[in-house]
């Protein structure tokens, strides 16, 4: 099975069409609660239970899953763990939440954190 990924301007354009669309965002809930997709949910990378998730989406397993993170990185990992769990209807949003505030996507912006590291 191979990943699949999908660019923020394929992502804008399906946005657009009025679909219901399922965005998980696997950044921490900090870097989440400072600028996050609109549509998205914030699920955490460490705490990702693939089973889990997709049993949440009431029999929807057939429906793309899309995933984001920062720059593209943890969302290559995620989808990689749900390919691994069984589930190749995931999706991998290229460059992250980065790439979709560059492309013009409609954000969320909290405040403003300052990294303890």
């Amino acid at each position: 099975m191979t990943l699949s990924t999908l660019s923020p301007r394929q992502f804008a354009e399906l946005c657009n069409q009025g679909k219901r669309i399922d965005l998980i965002d696997v950044r921490t809930p900090v870097e989440y609660q400072e600028v996050h997709v609109g549509i998205s949910r914030n699920v955490p990378l460490d705490r990702l239970d693939p089973g889990k998730l997709m049993a949440a989406r009431n029999g929807s397993t057939i429906e793309p899953l899309y995933v984001i993170c920062q720059s593209g990185n943890r969302g290559q990992q995620a989808c990689e763990k749900f390919l691994k769990a069984g589930f190749p209807n995931v999706v991998n949003i290229e460059g992250g939440t980065t790439a979709c505030v560059d492309a013009g996507l409609p954000v969320v912006r909290g405040k403003k954190v300052i990294s303890l590291e």
